[in-house]
């Protein structure tokens, strides 16, 4: 029987990412976020995948939301200014017991045409182009040889309806939302998607307003009722913009209060004075967890205080984020290292890299 009481701290994050490259269906992620139903409430559910697109791996790979399937032309105008439609459809939907109407999903696999210094820029471009100036589209995933998959829903339904086990990929994120001040829409659902980022979130952005604003002066568009969407944008500017690197992303979303920096000794208090300096308005404030997706690997982080829970987890060469450690357990009943992120911490792994036991994993297929 379901647990009829809310889980106060829901949302529900779960992210799995084999180190040594193997492909798996999406199978496994649905079990693992199906364990954590409680913590949402079917207004919110999806994916992220890795690695699904072999085919068209060197292509960008457009997820569009159509509320209003005739502004498809509008929208295949936008993208044919820069790129080439190598090939378009629609997303292949089953209808479930659960969810019997929903929006039209199209997807565009598109070769850039301009400079290559300039494509991700052109990218995100269309992007704020097309979610904020086309009434009923949403681009909700734009990077190479991956997709966002999401939805009105409990995240096992949005998984049977998009048929996730039918797809191949070697990472994969999932959530399953609980709205506390946002509406629940299918464009509101996470994972949010912004190139090749794809983010899930855990909790409450109260610095929203602010980022939000500070994303503006760099040409970050937030149109999708969530404040969700400021952590994929920073995250887009900081590691791929401003080049810092994924483990530092602590000290300027969960940087320390200014009262702990002044006790640090130098070096340290110089370099957190600097990234609070010049980076404060990218501070996150507000409780989160939240679980990233990029090519070749995904990070997790808490909040500075730890108001919402995270756990990683290794077996063998998968790597395992969640908000419960039964999420992990359901698809790897023993573990190798399990441990809980603390305040403010970045746990990040990559394909190709080392597993629990220090060792250099062999890629296979990424």
């Amino acid at each position: 029987m379901r647990d009829p009481f809310r889980i106060p701290s829901g949302c529900a994050v779960s992210g799995i990412l084999n180190l040594d490259g193997t492909h798996v269906s999406g199978e496994k992620i649905i079990r693992s976020i199906e364990v954590m139903h409680e913590r949402s409430n079917g207004l919110g559910g999806g994916f992220a995948a890795y690695g699904i697109y072999p085919e068209y791996a060197e292509l960008y790979a457009f997820h569009v939301l159509y509320d209003d399937p005739l502004t498809a032309k509008d929208v295949e105008a936008i993208l044919k200014r820069s790129c080439t439609i190598e090939h378009s459809e629609e997303i292949p939907c089953k209808e479930t017991e659960n969810i019997q109407n929903w929006p039209v999903f199209k997807r565009y696999f598109l070769r850039y045409r301009g400079r290559s210094d300039c494509e991700d820029d052109e990218v995100v471009r269309m992007v704020m182009e097309v979610n904020s100036g086309i009434h009923g589209a949403y681009i909700v995933s734009s990077g190479k040889n991956m997709g966002v998959f999401k939805g009105v829903g409990y995240p096992e339904d949005i998984g049977k309806l998009f048929q996730l086990e039918e797809y191949q990929g070697y990472c994969w994120i999932a959530h399953g939302r609980f709205p506390t001040n946002s509406a629940g829409w299918w464009g509101g659902a996470h994972p949010f998607g912004l190139l090749s980022w794809s983010v899930v979130h855990n909790g409450e952005i109260s610095s929203y307003g602010i980022n939000r604003r500070y994303l503006q002066n760099f040409g970050y568009v937030c149109n999708l009722q969530t404040d969700t969407e400021v952590i994929t944008y920073l995250v887009d500017l900081l590691v791929r913009k401003h080049n810092i690197r994924i483990p530092y992303l602590g000290a300027v979303f969960a940087s320390p209060f200014w009262e702990q920096i002044e006790k640090m000794e130098e070096p340290k208090k110089e370099f957190f004075t600097s990234l609070r300096t010049i980076y404060g308005g990218a501070l996150l404030n507000g409780p989160f967890s939240i679980i990233v997706g990029f090519p070749g690997g995904m990070f997790g982080m808490v909040d500075r205080i730890k108001l919402r829970p995270m756990l990683a987890a290794w077996k063998d060469s998968t790597f395992f984020l969640s908000s419960e450690e039964c999420a992990i357990r359901e698809i790897a009943p023993s573990l190798d290292r399990l441990v809980a992120l603390r305040a403010g911490e970045v746990i990040s792994e990559r394909v190709g890299e080392r597993n629990s036991h220090g060792q250099k994993l062999t890629v296979s297929g990424v």
